[in-house]
């Protein structure tokens, strides 16, 4: 199970994007984080219950920098990291409390979109002998598809959790899982 960006700079209404996109008012703000704290939270939740209960993998991926500067990651992504407060030590770069990590459960962070990029990831999974992933998290257009493309480009067998993934806009979200289970993947919900 790979939950990718559930932190609180993108993943929570009350986090540094929420907080912008309440202060702009934006009209995309609800659908994101009205999926976000209905259903992938719920269904994230769920999945790592029954990860636990069969003593499957999880692996959490964070996204941001490990320096307050933000120095250390590409200039792409070094203004959003700023803007979000997004860097190791912050409370917007923690995992949102609802999906905590457990003692010895996996966390990554990148410092790009995808996770193979500026990781181990590739090289810790076929430690673990890992072929097969379970992709969730936000958002699904980024983050999320430019990680499980990464993986199956790698071949991993690769499933987007359809009902586990959000993004701000509603026809991204399904363009996403459209084009993924044509090419790269399987679709399926939680």
């Amino acid at each position: 199970l790979v939950i990718v960006d559930m932190q609180y700079a993108t993943g929570h209404r009350d986090g540094a994007l929420g907080r912008r996109m309440a202060e702009q008012r934006s009209n995309v703000a609800n659908y994101r984080f009205d999926r976000i704290e209905n259903l992938v939270v719920p269904n994230i939740e769920r999945l790592l219950d029954g990860f636990r209960a069969r003593n499957g993998e999880i692996i959490y991926i964070t996204v941001g920098a490990a320096r307050a500067d933000c120095a250390d990651a590409p200039p792409h992504m070094r203004k959003l990291f700023q803007s979000t407060n997004n860097y190791a030590g912050c409370r917007d770069h923690e995992i949102i409390d609802e999906l905590k990590p457990k003692d010895g459960e996996t966390v990554i962070n990148k410092t790009s979109i995808g996770a193979f990029a500026s990781t181990g990831i590739d090289h810790l999974l076929r430690s673990l002998g890992k072929d097969q992933l379970y992709m969730t998290g936000v958002s699904t257009n980024m983050c999320v598809e430019t990680t499980a493309r990464e993986a199956a480009d790698r071949g991993y067998a690769v499933t987007l959790i359809e009902d586990a993934c959000a993004t701000t806009h509603e026809d991204l979200h399904n363009a996403t899982m459209k084009n993924f289970a044509r090419l790269f993947g399987r679709v399926q919900n939680a």
